[in-house]
């Protein structure tokens, strides 16, 4: 199935100063940005035709891949002059480069790149910012045996805050944390059928507009999980995600595990 990334927004919570134009996908783990990862975790299960939507520092995405170095990720061998990889990360991904507008919001980015999906009875979408070792193939599978129009995976609130239950009279009954509470939020990795594009207006959203109405009709599906799911809406959340990397905590590159390595189930 082709993967359409959103990668053009600000980010503005991600910057580091006043100069920094860097697109938030192109935020770096290790030795190569978020949008790479993501992408080896499409890959990771044989989906491999990627439609990038552009807007906000296009050419740092652009540049990086026109550019790409594959010996920074691969073993080979140098003989006479000339490098033989041992193995290689891109050379059979196909990617095609959309502008999609500066300051488009989510489903309009995804209207602009209707016509590169058209065809596909279904189709992944992510934001390219948030990483994780959920099972792409039972996320999938359990969406392609229902009628829905869009799936999406939710996620317990990362908030580290807590929520008070209070008596009439002000005594506290109870204090749990956010990520304990009985909620959902949005995860960002999505399956999708073409009936989405009935439901996003011009300039209107994927979940607030397409996803809200799908979810009136009942041909809405979530995929509730709890494991490994890290985003990086803040520079302190990059931050702990190069540290993981650092420490060879790297839970979310399945491409670098064995293949018997399963995730954390699903929730019931």
């Amino acid at each position: 199935m082709k993967v359409v990334l959103f990668c053009g927004g600000y980010g503005m919570r991600m910057r580091s100063g006043p100069d920094d134009d860097v697109p938030k996908p192109m935020a770096l783990v290790g030795p190569r940005p978020l949008i790479w990862h993501v992408m080896r975790y499409y890959a990771h299960f044989g989906h491999r035709e990627f439609v990038l939507c552009l807007g906000y520092g296009a050419h740092h995405i652009k540049n990086f891949f026109l550019d790409y170095r594959e010996t920074e990720s691969n073993d080979f061998v140098m003989r006479d002059g000339q490098v033989e990889l041992l193995s290689t990360d891109i050379s059979d991904w196909s990617i095609t480069f959309v502008q999609t507008g500066i300051e488009s919001p989510i489903g309009e980015r995804l209207r602009r790149v209707r016509e590169h999906v058209e065809g596909e009875e279904m189709f992944l979408a992510n934001y390219a910012d948030v990483l994780t070792d959920a099972p792409l193939d039972v996320m999938v599978d359990r969406f392609a045996a229902s009628d829905a129009g869009a799936s999406m995976m939710v996620v317990p609130p990362e908030s580290t805050f807590h929520c008070v239950d209070l008596g009439e009279d002000g005594r506290v009954s109870g204090i749990v944390p956010v990520s304990e509470m009985p909620l959902w939020s949005n995860g960002g990795y999505f399956v999708l059928r073409q009936e989405i594009f009935d439901h996003i207006p011009e300039n209107g959203d994927l979940v607030a507009d397409g996803c809200v109405e799908l979810a009136k009709e009942g041909k809405l599906l979530a995929y509730p999980y709890r494991g490994f799911w890290k985003p990086t809406d803040t520079v302190k959340e990059r931050f702990a995600l190069n540290d993981a990397y650092a420490h060879n905590n790297r839970p979310w590159m399945l491409w670098d595990k064995g293949p018997d390595r399963v995730p954390v189930a699903m929730e019931s």
